[in-house]
């Protein structure tokens, strides 16, 4: 099996790391977890760009010099990433001496071979962009990426050959359909290059700019910033003769944003080309976080800060939802709101309640101990459990292998949302209450175990803290490190008799005001009817639990006006407290049958845990009970 060796791009020191450099960041990551499950040997590269006009500028506002400046800005990156769980192998700046060494002799190298020449070049130089533009390239006269005007600059400068190469990249790129992906990003480079490819300056004379490499065949130069940066990513393995460059490159995943598509499109193979270097394995580009509709700008002020959605929300619920809202190529909107609502839904009622509600059962039904699995014959449920498990670990793989993290996620979730089901077909709660039944109920909470150990292993890429939590509860041997998908291909690994931990909270919801956060208090009435809700599908609603209760006890919340202590049945006993106070009095309510929603979340009230929710019809005028019209058994379901 290869090795895996994936970079980012090498981001420039002018500016603070923001949500654009956090997702390739992630995206990496995940591609480095999800090669180790698949046994490769692996290794992966970020770092910080730190030569050029715009860091000289920006250095000159903080009153620093270069250097200081860049160091400063490059911890930052650095610093960040172990937050957001990423692990590394190797972090390069462009102002190491061993990098500064290749860049030299490549260019050395490229030069003695004629494909560097000097001229005197007139043309559009955007500041902003450290680059000359062509006419065809500018957008009624202006930078397509700034909206300003270039500045006419007309300097002597060394150039590489690019032109030479044209004809080479196209055959190159046309009989290798994935080298760039996805496609649009492919027939984008392959359109810029039917017009005729012109040669890259790529040097600047000392007397305008003396940050950067110095030319090895010209003092009075540095190299442009292009021609040093994209060096990195064979730099760092110790080009040429290291072993670490013989056995990653060229097995490499670039991941880049579709603003650098065209250095990593066109100059990068042709640079390596030039220089005798095999080609990189794959370009992955993806598209543009956008907020506000528009792309992040510090010009703007909506630039998103990765350490505090971490901070607030959590290392791999961020990286949950960076991975699961954006299609891997496309632009995406950045919500606050939404990140909110994949937290609550996904994380904390999907994840999490299953989670905890199958510990819970395996406490309460066997003392925490895991049992024996191996009622035969098996149902037909307990095999639809086992094809499902194995089908997501196939479907997972199969996505994440072409870069669709999205759909991975959605298939790991279409498994959760199985086991969810599978529970409440099953309803151990039932079989518990029968001793003929116990081999049942112990077959059905062993699959529910090892469902979750599949899950466990088949998030780690995304969430590599709550897999190994969730390892750690299961009693798993491999707790403190990540199941391999050679483990996850087999159903049956958890092992009977396993002594669990109490069961935790893997992501608790996100209370946005005092409504929200309880899920039980009854809402102020308004004037008007309230607006319909956003729709939901069918598959949404089955999982809503709502049952036929018996109020068994009632009683008012001490130092509370609106708050009952209930005590219902329905089909076991639980509490609920409910806004009731002001509507009804408590002993009106015993022996009433209402409908309670039985699988919410627990909350706290008053000190007081509730269980479920009560529902009722209320307006500014009144509060109905919702009841049946005769006699029902208690926990009997709505449908």
């Amino acid at each position: 099996m290869n090795p895996f060796y994936v970079t980012t791009p090498i981001y420039y020191v002018n500016a603070r790391p923001h949500l654009g450099h956090a997702y390739s960041t992630v995206v990496a990551d995940v591609l480095n977890r999800f090669h180790r499950m698949c046994g490769q040997e692996t290794y992966f590269l970020t770092g910080t760009d730190e030569h050029g006009d715009k860091v000289v500028r920006a250095a000159k506002d903080e009153g620093l010099s270069p250097l200081v400046y860049a160091e400063q800005v490059s911890e930052l990156f650095k610093t960040l990433w172990p937050e957001l769980d990423i692990e590394y192998d190797y972090f390069i700046r462009t102002t190491d001496h061993v990098h500064v060494k290749v860049v030299k002799e490549i260019l050395q190298k490229i030069y003695d071979a004629g494909d560097i020449y000097f001229s005197e070049y007139e043309g559009a130089y955007c500041f902003g962009c450290e680059r000359f533009y062509t006419e065809r390239e500018l957008v009624d006269g202006r930078c397509p990426d700034h909206n300003t005007v270039p500045e006419v600059i007309r300097e002597s400068n060394y150039f590489f050959r690019m032109s030479r190469y044209q004809d080479w990249l196209v055959e190159y790129i046309e009989t290798r359909p994935d080298f760039i992906r996805p496609e649009r990003y492919r027939n984008e480079v392959l359109a810029f290059l039917r017009e005729p490819l012109e040669d890259l300056c790529i040097s600047r004379p000392k007397t305008r700019l003396q940050w950067g490499v110095t030319l090895p065949f010209d003092d009075r130069y540095v190299t442009y910033v292009w021609f040093d940066a994209l060096l990195n990513y064979v730099s760092a393995l110790g080009y040429p003769d290291s072993d670490l460059f013989k056995r990653f490159w060229p097995n490499v995943h670039h991941v880049i944003a579709k603003d650098i598509l065209k250095p990593h499109g066109i100059y990068w193979p042709i640079m390596l080309r030039a220089a005798g270097i095999p080609q990189y394995r794959h370009l992955n580009v993806h598209g543009y976080w956008n907020v506000d509709e528009s792309k992040m700008s510090k010009s703007l002020g909506n630039v998103v800060e990765p350490l505090d959605l971490k901070n607030q929300y959590g290392a791999d619920a961020f990286r949950y939802f960076l991975m699961r809202e954006m299609v891997f190529g496309l632009d995406c909107n950045f919500s606050e709101k939404a990140l909110v609502q994949r937290i609550n839904s996904d994380l904390a009622n999907d994840l999490g309640n299953l989670f905890s509600r199958s510990l819970t059962m395996i406490h309460r039904y066997f003392e925490g101990i895991v049992p024996k699995g191996d009622l035969a014959p098996e149902s037909n449920l307990d095999l639809d459990m086992k094809s499902a498990a194995l089908r997501s670990v196939r479907e997972c793989r199969e996505a994440m292998e072409e870069f669709a993290f999205n759909k991975a996620l959605m298939a790991i979730w279409r498994f959760i949302n199985q086991t969810n089901k599978y529970i409440d077909v099953t309803a151990p709660w039932e079989l518990a209450k029968r001793k003929a039944q116990r081999e049942q109920l112990q077959a059905v909470l062993y699959n529910v175990m090892e469902g979750l150990r599949v899950i466990a292993g088949l998030i780690y890429p995304v969430m590599p803290r709550t897999a190994q939590l969730m390892q750690k509860h299961l009693g798993l041997p491999s707790a403190d490190a990540f199941q391999k998908f050679e483990d996850l291909d087999v159903w049956g690994r958890t092992i009977p008799g396993t002594k669990l931990p109490k069961t935790v909270s893997l992501f608790p919801r996100i209370e946005q005001d005092k409504a929200q956060s309880t899920g039980h208090e009854t809402l102020e009435p308004t004037d008007e009817m309230p607006h319909r809700k956003p729709e939901i599908s069918m598959e949404i609603f089955q999982r809503i639990d709502l049952r036929v209760a018996t109020v068994l006890d009632a009683e008012l919340v001490p130092r509370s006006k609106k708050l009952l202590k209930l005590r219902v049945h329905a089909g076991e006993e639980f509490n609920i407290v409910a806004g009731l106070a002001e509507s009804h009095k408590p002993e009106d309510l015993v022996g009433k049958q209402v409908v309670v929603v039985a699988n919410l979340k627990p909350a706290k009230l008053m000190g007081i845990l509730s269980h479920g929710m009560v529902l009722t019809a209320a307006n500014k005028d009144s509060c109905r009970l919702i009841t049946v019209d005769g006699p029902s058994e208690p926990g009997t379901p709505l449908s």
